[in-house]
């Protein structure tokens, strides 16, 4: 390995958005008939179909509760719990206060404003963390 083998290494590693990954295209519905047939041909069509469709919904409906029944299983992470309780706590609501009143500003003056809430918002992420990771190590030993 070269000297710019481990530059490149080092600068791949840092920049982890120069990778781009596509997404699996979704599934979409059977593309309409061409406009040449007439309507009576896609009515056979669709009423020879119903059969084999009435045949798949007890499979669909199964794969739909194992679905649910996995989303009900996922365990909730504390750490979001947590922050919630601290940003809405007294410990953290001058930092809220001071974000409300900007996010007021800014919504409230439209596009005519240049004013953001970075720094606000900032500030009440930085409170609710504080807040939370004593009790998030509790949790968590």
């Amino acid at each position: 390995m070269g000297f710019w083998d481990a530059v490149t290494d080092l600068i791949d590693a840092a920049t982890p958005w120069a990778t781009v990954e596509a997404e699996a295209p979704a599934d979409t519905p059977a593309e309409a008939a061409p406009a040449s047939e007439s309507t009576e041909e896609t009515t056979k069509e669709t009423e020879a179909e119903e059969p084999a469709a009435a045949a798949d919904e007890p499979e669909e409906e199964a794969e739909e509760e194992e679905e649910e029944e996995e989303d009900e299983d996922e365990i909730k992470d504390p750490k979001e719990t947590f922050e919630e309780e601290c940003r809405n706590s007294k410990e953290c609501a001058p930092a809220k206060h001071h974000y409300d009143e900007c996010a007021a500003r800014v919504t409230g003056a439209g596009a005519d404003t240049k004013e953001d809430c970075v720094e606000e918002f900032f500030h009440l992420v930085h409170c609710a963390t504080q807040c939370a990771a004593p009790k998030l190590w509790n949790v968590l030993k």
